[in-house]
């Protein structure tokens, strides 16, 4: 045998082994490539005849049929926009298959207003989601249907206040809200009800996944528990997000919701300067290659961004390592948050 052949022999029994151990750590952790996330969707429209009632929602009023195709709009354009957000480095990989899948497990329609309750801290009176899911028989959606997911369409326009995402849990509560144990029935099944917003855009709500997906990787990676000089060399907001206490980009890595690898300042999509980045190839131990890069990437436009940013969260056969350790995918504690707190799972395998 010739020392070519030598070379591709071994070149290919290298591509056997790697591709070998890739699927012996996600056998061992026992996750699948893909999750199913039913939703459940809730529509309020309060009513002034056909139109929506503006004394109501503050600076809505529309039609009710406009209103109706809107959402349903939207609704379509934000399930496309995770799916699409969940194909591991799909910037890339055409072929990439996405880690979640969405169904429309259910849809909802009340023709009142949101109801509300007093709570303290807040100028105007708090979405009351514990009287809503009550008014959508929630235990049947999450315990018998599998619902992961509770979508609201509502309004805010200075009438009533909202949290962007709430979980329900017996892991407890980690959400972009202010984690209050009694806000939302908590049942066998995990849940995170997302409350959108119709008198704003798609991307809007998308930024509300992107903020519940920081606030649960930043719970698995400890951030929660970090004394805040020490966030910058967590796995996930440290050297993935590439920040620190401060929420600015410090060292230029994937960036988060509102700041890009070269944001300067919160909601800095559109901004032309340039940075040198390992966004692209990024790794854990920074050693991947860097680019220059700027809002160009993603057409300075937000939606855009968030696509782009959720396809570089490590996905299944990452082939990525942290001190030695595999990553797992993490799509994991988005797609089954039971499943992974059930197999006390971190970012990185044990």
């Amino acid at each position: 045998m010739n020392s070519q052949k030598l070379q591709t022999f071994a070149f290919l029994a290298l591509l056997f082994l790697s591709g070998t151990a890739r699927q012996s750590n996600a056998a061992s952790q026992g996750l699948p490539d893909q999750f199913t996330v039913p939703v459940l969707v809730i529509h309020f429209f309060p009513t002034n005849g056909q139109n929506i009632d503006i004394g109501k929602t503050g600076d809505w009023g529309q039609s009710l049929a406009a209103t109706r195709e809107k959402t349903q709009r939207q609704t379509r354009e934000v399930l496309q926009a995770l799916e699409e957000g969940s194909r591991y480095r799909g910037y890339l990989k055409t072929n990439a298959n996405p880690c979640l899948k969405y169904q429309v497990a259910g849809s909802l329609e009340f023709l009142s207003p949101l109801p509300t309750v007093a709570k303290a801290g807040h100028g105007v009176p708090m979405t009351d989601y514990r009287s809503i899911l009550k008014l959508a028989n929630i235990e049947e959606w999450v315990e018998r249907k599998g619902v992961k997911e509770v979508w609201i369409w509502g309004y805010h326009g200075g009438k009533v206040d909202l949290w962007e995402s709430n979980m329900a849990s017996r892991f407890g509560d980690v959400s972009n809200s202010d984690r209050d144990a009694n806000d939302l029935p908590v049942l066998s099944r995990t849940y995170t009800v997302y409350h959108y917003n119709y008198q704003r855009g798609t991307s809007e709500a998308v930024e509300d996944h992107m903020h519940q997906i920081e606030a649960v990787l930043n719970h698995i990676d400890g951030r929660d528990g970090t004394p805040a000089d020490q966030w910058s060399k967590l796995l996930f907001w440290g050297r993935f997000v590439g920040s620190d206490s401060t929420m600015k980009i410090v060292q230029p890595g994937c960036g988060w919701a509102h700041y890009p690898p070269n944001g300067e300042r919160d909601y800095d999509w559109s901004n032309p300067r340039y940075v040198e980045t390992d966004m692209d190839d990024w790794r854990p131990d920074r050693s991947g290659r860097k680019e220059r890069m700027n809002c160009e990437r993603w057409g300075g436009n937000s939606l855009k961004w968030f696509v782009y940013w959720m396809q570089h969260l490590p996905g299944p056969g990452n082939g990525l390592t942290f001190q030695g350790k595999p990553l797992n995918n993490w799509w994991v504690f988005i797609g089954d948050y039971d499943l992974a707190r059930g197999k006390a799972l971190g970012l990185v395998q044990k």
